[in-house]
């Protein structure tokens, strides 16, 4: 017997709030999103600007508000398919699973590319402290980029 994880109303409107927030900040195509749900799946359908209809996919609820798995819409097939999200991820959250079906349908593959987050600035006594401690590399790299 599986279990299935409820799917509280505030999860559904979480998610509604969730979804519209982010059509409305990176989707200016959409004029409306049309949000259905059925047991622990909501569809995700959109209407753009031009009052053209698109079903973008469909969200499985596993218990968390945070964390859906994604099934992409299909028009030649006209179902959904399993799908994993941009970060190779068999679970994400609801906004990337709106880009990922908008970057698909909309032809914005940009929607798929994140900066990186690992970044950090370092001051440059760090750069001459490694030199010094024998970082070559380093402070081959450092050298030319001076010239």
């Amino acid at each position: 017997m599986t279990v299935v994880a409820k799917y509280p109303d505030s999860t559904k409107t979480s998610l509604e709030q969730r979804l519209r927030a982010r059509a409305r900040e990176r989707w200016p195509q959409i004029a409306s999103l049309q949000i259905r749900h059925r047991g622990n799946f909501s569809y995700v359908d959109a209407v753009l600007t031009d009052a053209t209809a698109l079903k973008l996919c469909r969200l499985r609820y596993v218990g968390s508000a945070s964390h859906w798995q994604f099934a992409i819409y299909r028009a030649s097939h006209d179902d959904y398919d399993e799908s994993v999200f941009f970060t190779g991820l068999p679970v994400g959250t609801c906004q990337d699973a709106l880009d990922t079906a908008c970057g698909l349908y909309l032809s914005d593959p940009t929607a798929w590319t994140r900066p990186p987050t690992n970044l950090q600035a370092r001051p440059l006594s760090l750069l001459f402290n490694l030199c010094r401690h024998g970082w070559h590399v380093l402070r081959f790299s450092f050298r030319v980029s001076l010239r």
